[in-house]
């Protein structure tokens, strides 16, 4: 299984810049892709970033030019640079791994607890 740990949340001013990171730790074979996902009061669950294994990437287009994914595979962590923060921003960040556990076996799909992020006006 995977075990995600997602820190870099906090209070910062509109304008400023974030710096979030997902960790993945366990016991797994292979990890095929890591989203970011936030959620705000009120709104649904939305994708921000996704990155593959590959290295391709996605961005959602609210966040395009200003939030930026990056991996550190021997850390098995991944970034997400974020510049130019709004208050829009202001949302419960989740982290998403689809790993596989063994070679050719099944992807599952795993979640972070959430970091906070609020950006003031």
């Amino acid at each position: 299984q995977v075990q995600l740990v997602e820190s870099g949340g906090g209070l910062v001013e509109a304008g400023g810049s974030l710096r979030l990171s997902c960790a993945a730790s366990g016991s797994f074979f292979s990890i095929a892709r890591v989203g970011w996902y936030r959620q705000a009061p009120g709104k649904q669950r939305e994708s921000v970033a996704v990155i593959t294994s590959r290295g391709s990437t996605n961005y959602a287009d609210s966040v395009k030019g200003r939030f930026t994914l990056s991996r550190d595979n021997a850390k098995n962590t991944v970034y997400l640079q974020r510049d130019s923060l709004k208050p829009e921003d202001t949302a419960a960040y989740y982290c998403n791994v689809v790993a596989r556990l063994e070679r050719d076996g099944t992807l599952y799909d795993y979640w972070g607890q959430g970091t906070q992020v609020t950006v003031s006006s």
